[in-house]
């Protein structure tokens, strides 16, 4: 097989451009007579006449047009390779498939997926909704790259970052009692009847909203369970209970539900990214950047 060097290439290309090997030789700023031996070294090489030469011209052979069209998109090519090769190093190019839980659609995924589509358009993001724990299971399987969930996790193989947190607010209907209220105390609630996340679905804000109640002195009467926030509020505006709900719930903007804030300040919780400590591509390193600093844009707003 033929042994043929990118400088060859780029060598024959400039002759076959130009026709002419002195124009070629400035071009290419190299000698002149050292670009002849070049050329008759790629020919006998291939065992090929590329160029028709007399004292006065230079010719391609229907081999060598053949040649220079192959040449011309072998070097293109190559171009486009090291460009590619250099924004893949960069996080500006690549595959990446994120995970996501429902309640990030409210308003931090969208505003990720803006910010991230205008730096990096040529990364292909790949979406699945998934609860946390089909995250945590998705991740070591290699399922997804990174997750958009709601901390702990306990695997100590996956690294967590955590770019948001969230309040806890109360979301009556904008017809109840509390409604004209701004703020609240959780111990005036003991007497209402309660819309609760499950506890097999969304064990993090059973337990919490449990937990602060009981802090109080009250266990909640509870009159209707459910899994997703969006279901919750509107539980809540159709008049069947009141429910605590993390804030990201106020961007839902139903008419009929009313969002006050919480006296006591109950711990927030956490939205946090999620991905495997041994798998960190620099698509990874450049989403996670974005997400970070839209969800820092958000706690200044």
């Amino acid at each position: 097989m033929a042994v043929i060097e990118v400088r060859h290439l780029r060598y024959f290309r400039a002759v076959a451009e130009d026709l002419h090997f002195g124009r070629a030789a400035e071009r290419l700023r190299i000698a002149q007579p050292a670009l002849s031996r070049q050329i008759q070294n790629l020919e006998r090489e291939l065992g090929v006449v590329l160029l028709a030469r007399t004292q006065r011209s230079v010719a391609l052979t229907p081999a060598g047009a053949l040649f220079l069209e192959r040449t011309q998109r072998i070097l293109d090519e190559l171009i486009k390779c090291v460009a590619d090769a250099r924004r893949v190093q960069a996080g500006e190019y690549g595959h990446l498939t994120v995970g996501f839980i429902h309640s990030s659609t409210y308003g931090l995924l969208p505003a990720i997926l803006e910010r991230f589509r205008h730096l990096y358009p040529e990364v292909e993001l790949e979406l699945h909704e998934m609860t946390v724990a089909d995250q945590i299971g998705a991740l070591p399987r290699r399922q997804i790259d990174v997750g958009l969930l709601r901390p702990p996790v306990g695997d100590p193989e996956i690294k967590v970052q955590t770019i948001l947190e969230e309040r806890f607010l109360l979301a009556v209907p904008s017809k109840h009692a509390l409604a004209a209220e701004r703020v609240i105390s959780l111990q005036r609630l003991a007497r209402e009847s309660f819309i609760l996340f499950s506890r097999q679905q969304s064990p993090l804000f059973h337990s919490r909203i449990l937990s602060m109640c009981e802090r109080v002195g009250f266990v909640p009467h509870v009159v209707q369970h459910a899994t997703q926030i969006h279901t919750i509020v509107g539980l809540v505006g159709a008049g069947m209970g009141i429910a605590l709900v993390p804030e990201t719930a106020s961007n839902l903007r139903i008419s009929s539900v009313n969002f006050l804030e919480i006296a006591e300040s109950p711990q927030p919780v956490e939205i946090a990214l999620a991905w495997r400590m041994d798998k960190e591509t620099p698509a990874l390193r450049s989403f996670r950047q974005v997400a970070t600093l839209v969800a820092q844009k958000m706690k200044m707003t």
